[in-house]
């Protein structure tokens, strides 16, 4: 007896220094404060204002014509931010901001919307349409992001129809169809290519009601046989047409036929300069589950930039990839879930529990990363947990009123850097991602004044936003339910 309690006493010593060995070592592992460039965040808000569409569409073509991969098999598409295709209308950066952070507010409310719908078992095609009636190669495409008119989108240029008309779409995770405004138009607003023309094409193939594409879709109507759709959004914005199968062309790969596609002719709202959008989200009728899709990735580019980067298929995790699980909701299948299991600031975890960011039964809760959301958005207890940790490890920084949804503000108009806690995301097994200071302490003038980049939300629903992703690879590793995050990866 007395053995086996001197064995007991062991294992207890072992597993105890062992325990705290990790958890010091992650102390450890994470930096407690990270830098802020402010010069170059202000040099980079007055910029924006100023870049010119025509000079970027010339880089764009020279970034088309170059060779994307070094790998013969790997096909590219740039992601471009919205300031490339439309030259800011807005007299300053703070009117620019707060146009996006309106934009961003509505599309917050359409995803915590959809995902209530669904949990109480209602589908859109139950509402009534407010004023109007329904009428396994790797492919890889350069990404934009979305600044100049605020809406935190992101653009690809996409080859539609056989032969290919090349036009720049939206790329959206929280989305599934995927549409393009056709001629003839009974509305549709400006963009930057000619509007599509499907007779013009030999492979566009109008869906009937009774396949199984048609069927998928929320909302549908059936006019002589012919599958016509509407897909609406919650800034206003919204597509109507006929739905058919197209090919689609990504820039050096061999072409995706037979694409479900909506065919708008009757479009209005907020995609100044693209023709549709490219729909990424985990449904049936997104364009990686029809290509049967692996993985996609993207690494967002500075929203106050001309730079590109690229959207990828198929595309195998980099290394060193930083992975979480991900998870799915089986109320509403657009969404993507993530495995996550805290948040860390100055380099120590913050006492938030974990059901803060686990979906219950009942399909509530949880948090998702989204392309389309700008801000991150965190249940009201956990984001006054989290500002109240930065707040007090930023009393040497001169604060100043909040502006818009952000409540935590700071003069910096005299300094041209400053040391701020580092502010982290944290996943099973222990693993973490700390962000760079400049995706959650971000401008909202020219003037020096810069927020707390994140924001509460009332809903249940938790959405990691684009802010807090720019300039990482993110890897939807959809074969093993993965999401990789890899740092400076654009």
């Amino acid at each position: 007896m007395a053995e086996r309690g001197v064995l007991l006493c062991f294992l207890f010593a072992v597993f105890f220094t062992w325990g705290f060995s990790i958890v010091h070592a992650r102390r450890l592992g994470l930096p407690k404060t990270t830098v802020l460039d402010v010069s170059v965040s202000i040099q980079e808000s007055m910029n924006v204002l100023s870049l010119s569409p025509w000079s970027e569409k010339m880089v764009f073509e020279q970034q088309e014509r170059r060779s994307p991969s070094s790998s013969s098999s790997s096909l590219a598409l740039s992601l471009h931010p919205r300031a490339s295709l439309h030259k800011s209308s807005h007299r300053d950066y703070k009117s620019l901001v707060l146009a996006r952070l309106e934009r961003d507010s509505a599309r917050v409310r359409s995803l915590s919307t959809r995902i209530d719908l669904a949990i109480a078992g209602i589908i859109k095609s139950d509402l009534k349409p407010v004023e109007k009636e329904l009428e396994a190669e790797s492919l890889e495409t350069p990404l934009i992001s979305g600044a100049s008119q605020g809406s935190g989108e992101y653009f690809s240029r996409v080859g539609i129809g056989n032969p290919p008309k090349h036009v720049y779409m939206v790329v959206d995770t929280g989305s599934d169809v995927n549409w393009v405004q056709c001629a003839p138009c009974a509305d549709c607003y400006q963009q930057a290519d000619p509007i599509f023309e499907p007779s013009l094409s030999s492979s566009y193939a109008p869906l009937t009601c009774e396949t199984q594409q048609c069927k998928s879709l929320d909302v549908s109507e059936c006019r002589n046989d012919s599958c016509l759709y509407e897909v609406s959004y919650g800034d206003g914005s919204y597509t109507v047409g006929e739905f058919a199968t197209e090919t689609i062309t990504l820039d050096g790969s061999a072409p995706q036929n037979n694409v479900a596609i909506g065919c708008g002719h009757d479009n209005e709202g907020l995609f100044v300069g693209a023709a549709g959008l490219l729909g990424l989200g985990g449904g049936l009728l997104s364009f990686p589950s029809q290509i049967n899709a692996s993985s996609f990735s993207y690494c967002l580019v500075n929203r106050d930039s001309d730079s590109a980067s690229t959207l990828e298929f198929n595309s195998q995790l980099p290394a060193h990839s930083v992975t979480a699980p991900f998870l799915r909701n089986n109320q509403l299948d657009t969404f993507y879930y993530l495995g996550m299991t805290g948040i860390g600031v100055g380099g120590e975890m913050l006492s938030i529990p974990r059901s803060s960011f686990e979906v219950d039964e009942s399909g509530n809760g949880g948090i998702i990363i989204d392309s389309g959301t700008a801000v991150t958005r965190l249940q009201s207890e956990v984001y006054n947990s989290l500002r109240d940790s930065f707040v007090s490890g930023t009393q040497h920084l001169p604060s100043t009123s909040g502006v818009a949804l952000f409540d935590t503000c700071y003069d910096l108009s005299s300094r041209s850097s400053v040391e701020v806690p580092t502010v982290s995301f944290h996943f099973p097994e222990g693993k973490y991602l700390a962000l760079p200071a400049k995706n959650y302490l971000i401008p909202v003038d020219s003037e020096g004044t810069f927020c707390f980049a994140f924001a509460p939300t009332t809903s249940q629903l938790s959405i990691i936003g684009n802010v807090q992703q720019q300039g990482t690879r993110v890897t939807y590793d959809l074969a093993n339910s993965l999401v990789g995050f890899s740092p400076n990866g654009c």
